[in-house]
């Protein structure tokens, strides 16, 4: 998603960057430690702060107002938080924000792809804190610090809890969004009780073109389940907290409740037709317990408002 008007926004974002290399020069170093300051000029007023992340360490002036987010669970933590980001990626061509989110993302500029931001579109909106992740965006972190304070979480998807906790430590917010965490958790674990999840094995499964995936107790969806009290098996999760598996090991769904998500929704287009015409005797699916839910909100809405989302679906599924 380049700007077509390329030239000139290279110019302003070398202005942006002088700009923002200037400004340095008011506290000790751009990345390093610096004393609260009284907010006197500072965006939305009140004191800088010192973030530390995966990158190093940041100092952030006052209260940020044009905020430019590079992967979604920053999107989630901001609306959560009650405020609208300036700009932000998306998945793919074409797509728009996390479909989940609503009206919430509503005046939000794209600026490009997750996995490739355009930085001359983050510049032209000359934004005064960018958040992303090493594990996409480390390339270009160099680039984006020159425009504005940025902040970088380690990975993306796993440990969300703490992805939240750094978007809500970056604007200032981090009691906000202690409490709101806190909220999640204490109903995941009602639910639970409701639903009887405790000492139930649950299969969360993502069927995509070629293969699957069972998502384990350290990915987004996964922690939920887990926070709720179900067992997602003892398995040799990968890094990711995943398996990749190919259909015909379809026997390791094997809970006693599955949950499975399959982009696009076509089961032609994955391996759900393939893996469904092969699992009638699995557990979960004799029961009755195998449920189909919205992928847009297990696989990619990684926040507090998509953690509520799948509670809402669970309670909708099997609550009394």
């Amino acid at each position: 998603m380049k700007n077509s008007t390329q030239p000139r926004s290279r110019a302003l974002r070398s202005i942006v960057a002088l700009a923002a290399s200037l400004a340095c020069l008011t506290v000790s170093a751009c990345g390093s430690s610096a004393s609260a300051g009284s907010g006197d000029g500072q965006p939305g007023g009140g004191e800088s702060r010192t973030v530390a992340h995966a990158m190093g360490e940041t100092v952030v002036e006052g209260e940020p107002s044009t905020i430019v987010v590079l992967d979604s669970p920053f999107m989630d933590a901001l609306v959560s938080l009650g405020i609208t980001p300036a700009g932000g990626t998306v998945a793919d061509q074409g797509e728009g924000f996390p479909g989940y989110l609503g009206e919430a993302t509503d005046g939000v500029e794209t600026v490009g792809l997750i996995a490739e931001p355009d930085v001359d579109a983050v510049a032209n909106l000359a934004p005064d804190l960018i958040i992303g992740t090493k594990i996409r965006h480390e390339a270009i972190y160099d680039e984006l610090s020159a425009i504005a304070p940025t902040v970088y979480s380690e990975t993306s998807g796993t440990n969300w809890e703490d992805q939240a906790r750094l978007a809500a430590e970056a604007v200032g917010k981090s009691g906000e969004m202690d409490a709101l965490i806190g909220e999640v958790e204490a109903r995941a674990q009602e639910l639970g009780e409701e639903v009887g999840a405790e000492g139930t094995t649950v299969s969360m499964v993502r069927f995509l073109e070629d293969n699957f995936r069972l998502y384990g107790p350290e990915t987004f969806s996964g922690s939920i389940l887990t926070d709720m009290g179900y067992e997602l098996g003892d398995r040799s999760w990968n890094e990711y907290s995943m398996l990749e598996l190919s259909p015909e090991n379809y026997d390791q769904i094997d809970g006693d409740v599955i949950f499975y998500t399959s982009p696009g929704g076509d089961p032609a287009a994955s391996t759900l037709g393939t893996v469904t015409d092969l699992w009638k005797d699995q557990p979960g699916v004799a029961a009755g317990q195998a449920f189909e839910v919205p992928e847009g909100t297990w696989m990619t809405g990684i926040g507090v408002t998509g953690a509520h989302q799948i509670l809402d679906e669970i309670e909708e599924r099997l609550g009394s």
